[in-house]
């Protein structure tokens, strides 16, 4: 039997102009683009899976940030994981399946340092985006390296039915915070903070102040706080802290879309707390990976941290899920499934 020719074109998206507050579809174009041949050390990869993720919108924009800008009228990327179906590097071979930075579009060449191989036989493809992936990793170094979980820590996470979020609230559990506390969009998402991943306490921010509500939660204040919304919940929080207490700020998706961007104002409880507000960057942090792998993977294999995930199906529907993510729509983490 014949092999079957390589595919010589393919559809990527395309940021068409810089959004100005909340991205809408006109922002964006798929088009069709030349697959161009594997050089030495590529691997042509046909992908499976897309992530989207709240951090992208800053990258539509022009401002300084910790990773390069979009290009207007260039291809966009993003995490993907797909089948190699051509190597011209050692170590790599048609079939393997892979993560890597090239996603946003249907095939990709990619340069084969910067790709990682993963095992479909040890759990599905599209874990390797979420739970064990990117978002697993944020919430383990945040955990595991800065917010330094003590035993008996009361913790509070933002945005706690996200992909980070919902991975944040268990891990610290497992590494003995005493009490849970998790802010969520609706009362559904609360319900399942609770009720599937083991919060002890959970409220919906649209509620009432979350302030109000998480002095409720939380009457003799908090140890650590995960942000990953900003904005009123990090005021909250910063309320909230008891001595020595330890911040991480992981994301503040409440005012990517903000062009007028105030922070909190009482930033001197750090001071009177003698707090830290805590920041990083996951890929300086790899060599917590090995770990990540060992103690994550045990806990899903053990029936121990669960997961969700939110799958649109099509590559003509990834923008429309990024967007759907952005306003809150998604539970656990945001793919798309080609």
């Amino acid at each position: 039997m014949s092999e079957q020719p390589l595919p010589t074109t393919g559809r990527a998206w395309h940021l068409e102009n810089r959004p100005t507050g909340t991205p809408v579809p006109s922002d964006f174009a798929l088009r069709e683009v030349e697959i161009p041949a594997i050089d030495a050390g590529q691997l042509l990869v046909a992908n499976e899976y897309l992530s989207v993720d709240p951090y992208m919108r800053g990258r539509m924009s022009d401002k300084k940030s910790y990773i390069e800008p979009f290009e207007v009228g260039a291809p966009m990327d993003g995490t993907a994981v797909g089948r190699v179906l051509a190597s011209n590097a050692e170590g790599f071979a048609p079939g393997d399946y892979v993560t890597h930075f090239l996603g946003m579009r249907d095939y990709a060449v990619v340069d084969a340092p910067t790709a990682q191989k993963v095992d479909p036989n040890l759990a599905p493809l599209s874990t390797y985006l979420g739970v064990l992936g990117a978002t697993g990793l944020t919430a383990y170094i945040g955990l595991t390296r800065f917010a330094k979980i003590k035993e008996g820590d009361t913790v509070f996470v933002s945005g706690a039915a996200g992909a980070v979020g919902s991975a944040v609230g268990q891990i610290a559990k497992l590494q003995g915070a005493g009490r849970v506390i998790g802010s969520a969009g609706s009362d559904e998402k609360v319900k399942l903070l609770t009720e599937e991943y083991g919060y002890d306490a959970a409220f919906n921010y649209r509620n009432g102040p979350v302030a109000e509500q998480l002095a409720q939660a939380a009457p003799d204040g908090i140890d650590v706080y995960f942000d990953n919304v900003g904005g009123e919940h990090l005021e909250a929080a910063i309320g909230a802290l008891k001595l020595h207490a330890r911040i991480v700020l992981s994301g503040m998706v409440s005012q990517y879309n903000d062009e007028k961007v105030v922070g909190p104002r009482n930033l001197w409880n750090l001071a009177v707390t003698r707090s830290d507000l805590l920041t990083f960057m996951v890929t300086e942090e790899l060599d917590l990976q090995p770990d990540f792998v060992r103690d994550v993977g045990g806990w899903i294999g053990a029936g121990k941290l669960h997961f969700q995930e939110t799958v649109v199906e099509g590559l003509e529907n990834t923008m429309e899920a990024y967007l759907a993510l952005m306003r809150g729509e998604s539970v656990g983490k945001m793919i798309v499934k080609l």
